[in-house]
């Protein structure tokens, strides 16, 4: 067994806290949660993607021995769930949109009857017309998805004129029109990215039952379980106090797990059955109806000067929504990433408009750096394109324009220790920039920037009468190792050995709040609230012997307190950017063979650089970048939710195509040192970092080999034959 006993637990990379329970099979997931006279619940979808419920007939489906209800949209009309906008009906309100729409929901003995009650409900629907693309979605011709919408709670509408646009933000910085008239070379272009899947190896999954004077107890692989405890109480008109989220061990989250998906039904299910109710999504269903990466197209037009200075930059960028809006964790807008666009470099004058509109497709949600890829993709690829107009290196150009010390973002923020120059000159060295290329080789780059969010936070640290030490926790660990971070933050504080401190996550009854995991932010928010913990605790044991053995200061604590455990509550209102801001560097580069015949891309080398604060577990730290790296890859070479008339082709792990092992390129990771980071001990954010810029970089390489720019994703065989064949 590793040892985990460690006098400095900075910097050590040690084993998860979970590792054992998982590797053994001890966790317990949603679907192993047990319950008495549990009930099975499935729900039946829609085979079209536009159309209007003219009847359902459920008789024969409630008698069938061993189902105790069925529930349709007219059991439930009204109600909708969202994580800010509230626009999904717990059943579908009369209308399908997308296929895979909830239609009915079936509660029963075991899986086998309920998937049997489901075939004999009989639904007639009148198909209505369609739309599958955002841009043509926009039109004023389009079918109509929402004529309601502007009721929606948390809608934040562009006009007052009927549409199929949720949203439309725009931000800018100086005169464009005067940016590009002292542009030299003006260079536009058209970006295309696909949909995407999270592909979690948990499907969603949850309980819900009824507790005593009627409270909702719920159990769901959530990694927002306050935010899920609210939205729940909201669809369902109750008070969030009435509702408890237990926490569980989560398989994979990579931004998709953050919505209350079948939640607010399995309680209308256990509520009419009298029996706790289990849900658990099959992958079919996953790929069919869970939030997918926002497919997207963004044009990109540039203004350099022939010496290769940027003077202007214009975006307009246009989202797929899918069929709803609520799996987003902010209205409808910007998917964090296109406020950055171009944050790396000098934008003296920009213009970024980010328009999403309603489809007839899967909805849209979050995924690992929401909109990040996608407009990395555009900028990056643009830049590589202005680089051969101009007849300049790719790499000369971004070094020339990217922002330095003392440069404000284009987003106004003043960072501190801006290493954008070091970390791309780190890549470049890595993977042999300048170098002779074999035919048909060529390298890529791109360069990505990304901080930690703050958020409100809150933890409890006690010291139990043995001398023993629990560390509890209001989030899941969804598998990035946070909970260990937080276990060694708390160790390096006190003095002592991490393996001393079991960590657990609470109920939500237990502690005060917390934003939930995403946005890089859990070893920065979290982590200082775990400090200020660590350091409360510690400054109680310094009043009773720091010079003495931890055990016997502990025992003198202990004693003081009369033998009862000591307990320290923290709750922190954290602000959401850190003060100073800051935010860390990534520049990757890649090195492909593209065979001139097939149009095969084979990616010989992958190199990623960062730069980084202190790395409290490099284990863990690896393990993001690589993980990251391998999405990205993903994404950039391989992955594609296709669809024919608004469905999924790809319904199984087996035709939804991601990288193995035989895939992955070489890996080679290189870390800049910088003294400073909004987290404890100056750590920084890696978490969202290695998966943004690995597809652009790719398409980039491929550029390079074949002389012929990359404008969709993915790069695969047929693409790239079609590049090379005009």
């Amino acid at each position: 067994m590793i040892d985990t006993h460690k006098p400095n637990a900075m910097g050590e990379p040690l084993p998860r806290v979970d590792g054992i329970e998982k590797v053994t099979g001890r966790a317990t997931f949603t679907a192993d949660v047990p319950a008495e006279n549990l009930a099975w619940a499935k729900t039946l979808r829609s085979p079209h993607p536009h159309a209007r419920i003219v009847r359902i007939d459920t008789t024969k489906a409630a008698a069938l021995p061993g189902v105790y209800a069925v529930l349709t949209g007219e059991d439930v009309a009204g109600l909708r769930f969202g994580r800010r906008v509230v626009d999904i009906p717990l059943l579908a309100d009369g209308v399908v949109r997308f296929v895979g729409d909830q239609v009915a929901a079936v509660v029963a003995v075991d899986e086998e009857v309920a998937d049997r009650a489901l075939a004999l409900i009989d639904v007639d629907y009148e198909v209505l017309p369609a739309v599958f693309d955002a841009a043509e979605a926009m039109l004023p011709s389009a079918p109509l998805l929402h004529p309601d919408m502007r009721s929606y709670q948390g809608i934040v509408p562009s006009d007052d004129a009927p549409s199929n646009v949720s949203d439309v933000h725009v931000w800018g910085q100086g005169d464009i029109d005067v940016g590009f008239r002292e542009a030299e070379v003006v260079v536009e272009n058209t970006f295309i990215l696909p949909v995407v899947h999270q592909l979690y190896m948990e499907s969603h999954a949850c309980q819900a039952s009824i507790g005593e004077q009627g409270r909702l107890h719920i159990w769901a692989n959530n990694k927002t379980p306050y935010n899920a405890k609210w939205q729940v109480a909201a669809a369902l008109g109750i008070e969030p106090d009435d509702v408890l989220v237990h926490p569980v061990t989560i398989g994979g989250d990579f931004g998709g797990k953050g919505s209350p998906m079948d939640t607010p039904v399995a309680y209308l299910l256990s509520q009419v059955s009298g029996r706790p109710v289990k849900i658990v999504m099959g992958y079919d269903e996953e790929l069919l109806a869970a939030n997918t990466r926002h497919p997207s197209e963004i044009t990109v037009r540039t203004g350099f000067k022939n010496d290769g200075t940027l003077t202007a930059l214009e975006v307009n960028a246009h989202f797929d929504s899918g069929a709803y809006g609520a799996f987003k964790a902010v209205p409808n807008i910007n998917l964090h990433a296109m406020e950055l666009t171009a944050s790396c470099y000098r934008v003296p004058v920009f213009d970024v408009r980010s328009s999403v509109a309603y489809t007839n497709t899967v909805p849209s949600g979050h995924m690992r750096s929401p909109g990040g890829p996608q407009i990395t993709f555009a900028v990056e690829s643009q830049l590589n394109i202005v680089a051969a107009e101009l007849g300049i290196d790719p790499a000369e150009l971004r070094v020339k324009n990217l922002i330095r010390p003392g440069d404000s973002a284009p987003n106004g923020e003043q960072w501190v220790n801006i290493k954008a120059v070091e970390t791309l000159q780190a890549a470049l060295d890595a993977i042999g920039w300048g170098e002779p290329l074999a035919p048909n080789t060529g390298r890529g780059l791109a360069m990505y920037e990304r901080g930690a969010i703050g958020g409100d936070s809150s933890c409890k640290l006690v010291l139990h009468a043995d001398g023993a030490l629990t560390l509890i926790l209001p989030i899941p660990d969804p598998g990035q190792g946070g909970a260990t971070v937080m276990q060694q933050i708390a160790a390096e504080h006190l003095g002592v050995e991490p393996a001393r401190i079991a960590v657990r996550s609470a109920p939500t009854d237990e502690l005060p709040f917390d934003l939930g995991v995403g946005g890089s932010r859990t070893t920065f928010a979290l982590g200082v609230t775990v400090a200020q913990a660590a350091e409360t605790l510690m400054a109680r044991l310094q009043e009773h012997g720091v010079a003495a053995p931890f055990e016997e200061t502990a025992a003198a604590l202990i004693a003081s307190e009369g033998g009862d455990d000591v307990i320290i509550d923290v709750y922190r209102k954290i602000p959401f950017l850190p003060d100073p801001p800051t935010t860390e560097f990534t520049a990757q580069a890649a090195e492909v063979k593209v065979d001139p015949e097939t149009g095969q891309v084979t990616v010989l080398r992958l190199v990623t650089a960062h730069d980084v604060g202190t790395i409290i577990n490099p284990a863990g730290h690896q393990g993001q970048i690589a993980g990251g790296a391998i999405q990205g890859f993903g994404m950039g070479m391989i992955e594609e939710l296709a669809m024919a008339d608004g469905k999924p082709l790809a319904l199984n792990l087996a035709d939804y195509k991601i990288p193995s092992i035989m895939d992955i390129p070489a890996l080679q990771t290189i870390l800049v040192a910088r003294d400073d980071g909004p987290g404890p001990f100056n750590s920084g954010a890696i978490a969202e970092a290695a998966n943004v810029p690995t597809a652009a970089a790719i398409a980039n390489a491929v550029h390079a080999a074949t002389g012929k720019p990359v404008r969709d994703l993915p790069v695969s065989a047929e693409y790239v034959v079609g590049l090379l064949r005009g």
